[in-house]
């Protein structure tokens, strides 16, 4: 077994379920247990306590390997002489909130996010935050190597109802947030439509909401069923998206929410039935992020608008930073602008990860929606809702995105050399390359020559060069694609360029 390969990112991931072909399980409880022991060998080295003092959390998402997975890891952590906090079904975010609540050294979510009910995956909190990919790295390098703690020593186990408790953080934020004259009760007189998509996220509803005060008949898929047969749960999910706008205008709901498995990203649907995702996402989290924080910067990923430039820079008076994509990117980026005394507010990518620094930067959907929800009650006061603060923002007539698979062994490099050779071509043609890139290359044409950008970059993961276009001008993204096309005829040599001269002839 070659650990380095369940690496993704922060996570660890892999097949955690037999049956599907062509994908053999790899998270077997031998290598759960392996990843267990070296986990608390990096607390060891980096908490500077002994294995057999710690205090450690296990929460997991609803997917079908969980019991089986969190056994493995409990197994290892009492060997070792862990005192093993048993949360069940929990939030990922909320399994951060664990460390600094409980509290405990450290905790380990188990899930894979959005990604097919036959995967799963670790994911790892101190109280200090989520561990970054070099401490993934060191972790399965230390499994690889089969290290564990140096004595074994008898830990116990005991449950832990600790998803209340978060559910109440959540309750006491919107209270005084809102600071309605029936305090207990200030979502009394909302309706409000959950989607959990048979994730972890139907506490929203039934836990946060309903003791609120909100109506949230309409709900749907709050039970928790790792097989996820209603839909992904995923809120870039367009099938998702289109079952909670469907929800939300046949409950005639105030708002929709939807989360995805493990509640780390969410989105929501307005009262008209309409999607507040991606770049309207963006922009209602700026807007609620600079109210206390005039000027302040908002840090994003690399594939939002021009529009949304527009509304964080014009309309709230703040300053918009376009960084890499991959959701650990965007929020170290903001944290080491903070550190260097820029006031960020907010880090947040399109995908729905939003991390705020009032909430240690840590992406939360449910606290994302907390706050969404803080913001339409306060706008009812006024006698507006959430449409009202999202008018100004200008949308594109078009928006896609084209994935072009790299054939070269070593992926990496193949794709950055040819966006370097990108960068001389649009040199030597006159385009107009970004000045704020810091991805790939993002070039943008006037009115009459397609009206809008492209982006190429190279997948954080994938050999994969995923290409975004966006105009305002229908027909657009197709004359901007065939200058690239144009570009890739001549150099695109160990790239599938098939997927691009489909979208043109589309």
């Amino acid at each position: 077994m070659e650990y380095s390969k369940l690496k993704s990112g922060t996570d660890i991931r892999g097949v955690a379920v037999e049956g599907v072909p062509g994908e053999p399980v790899t998270l077997t409880d031998e290598v759960v247990e392996a990843i267990g022991a070296a986990f608390l060998v990096w607390c060891e080295r980096h908490l500077s306590k002994a294995a057999a003092g710690l205090k450690l959390a296990v929460g997991h998402d609803s997917r079908i390997s969980a019991d089986r997975i969190s056994a493995a890891l409990q197994r290892v952590f009492v060997r070792y002489g862990v005192q093993v906090l048993d949360c069940g079904l929990a939030s990922t975010p909320s399994m951060f909130w664990a460390t600094v609540d409980l509290p405990c050294d450290c905790s380990v979510q188990i899930t894979a996010s959005h990604h097919p009910y036959h995967r799963n995956g670790l994911k790892f909190f101190t109280p200090q935050g989520g561990l970054d990919s070099p401490d993934i790295t060191e972790i399965l390098s230390l499994a690889q190597e089969g290290a564990h703690p140096a004595g074994e020593a008898s830990g116990t186990v005991e449950p832990c109802s600790y998803r209340k408790d978060y559910a109440a953080r959540l309750r006491k934020t919107i209270q005084e947030g809102v600071q309605a004259q029936d305090y207990d009760h200030p979502l009394a007189g909302f309706h409000i439509v959950v989607d959990a998509g048979n994730g972890a996220g139907g506490f929203y509803a039934t836990e946060v909401l309903e003791p609120l005060g909100a109506d949230v008949s309409g709900s749907q898929f709050l039970e928790p069923d790792g097989m996820f047969p209603n839909h992904v749960p995923n809120p870039e999910n367009q099938e998702a998206m289109a079952s909670i706008c469907q929800a939300v205008q046949a409950a005639g709901a105030d708002l929709g929410v939807i989360f995805d498995t493990d509640v780390d990203r969410g989105a929501a649907v307005d009262s008209l039935g309409e999607e507040i995702s991606r770049n309207r996402l963006v922009a209602l989290a700026s807007a609620i992020a600079l109210e206390g924080n005039p000027g302040g910067t908002i840090v994003t990923d690399s594939i939002t608008s021009d529009g949304l430039k527009e509304y964080i820079e014009e309309t709230l008076g703040g300053h918009h930073h376009r960084f890499k994509r991959g959701y650990k990117n965007v929020i170290n980026e903001a944290i080491r602008l903070n550190q260097e005394g820029v006031n960020c507010p907010l880090a947040i990518e399109t995908s729905g990860h939003a991390a705020m620094r009032e909430n240690h930067f840590l992406d939360d959907g449910a606290y994302l929606v907390t706050k969404i929800l803080i913001q339409m009650a306060s706008l009812r006061k006024e006698g507006k809702d959430l449409n009202d603060l999202l008018a100004p923002l200008r949308e594109p007539a078009e928006a896609a995105e084209v994935r072009l698979p790299i054939l070269e062994e070593d992926f990496r490099a193949r794709g950055e050399q040819l966006i370097s050779a990108l960068e001389t071509y649009a040199g030597e043609q006159g385009w107009a390359i970004a000045p704020d890139n810091r991805e790939g290359l993002r070039v943008s044409f006037p009115a009459g020559q397609g009206n809008g950008w492209f982006l190429l970059r190279l997948s954080v993961h994938d050999p994969i060069l995923p290409v975004n276009f966006e105009s305002d001008s229908t027909g657009g993204n197709r004359e901007i694609a065939e200058k690239l096309l144009a570009f890739l005829e001549q150099h695109g040599q160990g790239v599938d360029i098939a997927p691009l001269e489909n979208f043109v002839r589309s």
